[in-house]
């Protein structure tokens, strides 16, 4: 999702940059390569990625994997560009893997997560995209020096509801995810099986999806939970031995926290009074995208976020 022209907005398909070089499948032996196109077949559709090794990745070992998912009608290559998280993950030297959702058979074969009750082709052909994030972590953390207990989601609009599907459905592999722009959208009861640390950002002006819920903008027309009523779920999921307690509420941002929960966890909720439907910090997710926030970073955030948390 990320124009105001729909609730997964379909994005220019030509003219936007990359911060992409080449990549390929597999370096020869001895070659120190740092950007990978890799693909797997999930129930006979091939599921496509792309890698990223930080620069110390052949000297060094115990890294951390974040797992980017574009927003609806978005793609790796996009949110790589948009998100500027690979410039987030070479200084901070962790592995970051996009991975693409699977596209429609319509004419702009946008690509979409079924996240549940959203979105669209991925929803509506109930694509099995849990089972493909986690054969993704299964293939890596295998074939990589990426530590198994540090591994986490991120997403954008639509990617972040898959990112909310995940801690439901995947809490066993991903200790920790990070959102922005969404809600979340399960369909079934979210029974994770244990607590998970959310990171939730979002724009008071955002009206792709809304914060309080309802419909957002565009032809679709279709309806989102309220984010606060995803985040009550989790602090009750969580066992948060308190209500929500805003912490910060300056110019740029109000941040309402969830602490005194399970195995040491915590919820935190950045609602910014700048920027719309966009990644933090970011650039527009797309020529008719909107202006992201410039109150927070969503990478600094996420990955001060993910340092704090590993799984048991």
């Amino acid at each position: 999702m990320q124009t105001k022209l729909a609730v997964y907005p379909l994005l220019v398909l030509f003219g936007l940059f990359s911060l992409v070089s080449c990549s390929k499948d597999d370096p020869t032996p001895g070659e120190q390569v740092y950007r990978f196109s890799g693909s797997l077949s999930i129930d006979g559709i091939t599921r496509t990625y792309t890698l990223n090794l930080p620069p110390n990745y052949y000297t060094a070992g115990d890294f951390s994997l974040v797992i980017a998912l574009h927003g609806g009608g978005g793609s790796a290559d996009q949110f790589e560009s948009t998100s500027l998280l690979t410039t987030k993950a070479d200084a901070a030297k962790f592995i970051i893997v996009y991975a693409e959702g699977v596209q429609s058979d319509g004419l702009l074969k946008a690509r979409t997560w079924n996240a549940g009750s959203c979105c669209d082709y991925a929803a509506e052909k109930n694509i099995n995209d849990v089972k493909f994030i986690a054969e993704l972590i299964n293939t890596l953390t295998a074939k990589y020096k990426i530590n198994p207990k540090k591994v986490y989601a991120t997403g954008h609009s639509n990617g972040g509801m898959m990112s909310y599907r995940l801690a439901c459905e995947l809490s066993d592999k991903i200790a920790a995810i990070a959102v922005s722009g969404c809600t979340l959208m399960v369909t079934q009861p979210c029974n994770p099986t244990r607590p998970v640390p959310i990171l939730h950002m979002h724009s008071y002006l955002d009206e792709n999806v809304p914060y309080q819920g309802g419909v957002g903008v565009g032809p679709s027309k279709a309806y989102n939970h309220p984010v606060d009523s995803g985040l009550n779920v989790w602090s009750t999921i969580n066992s948060c031995g308190n209500n929500a307690r805003v912490v910060e509420d300056n110019a740029g941002y109000k941040l309402t926290q969830w602490t005194n929960c399970s195995n040491a966890v915590t919820i935190q909720w950045y609602m910014t009074k700048d920027g719309g439907h966009a990644w933090p910090g970011g650039l527009p997710g797309s020529a008719m995208g909107d202006t992201p926030s410039s109150a927070i970073n969503a990478n600094n955030l996420l990955w001060a976020f993910f340092q704090q948390h590993q799984l048991p």
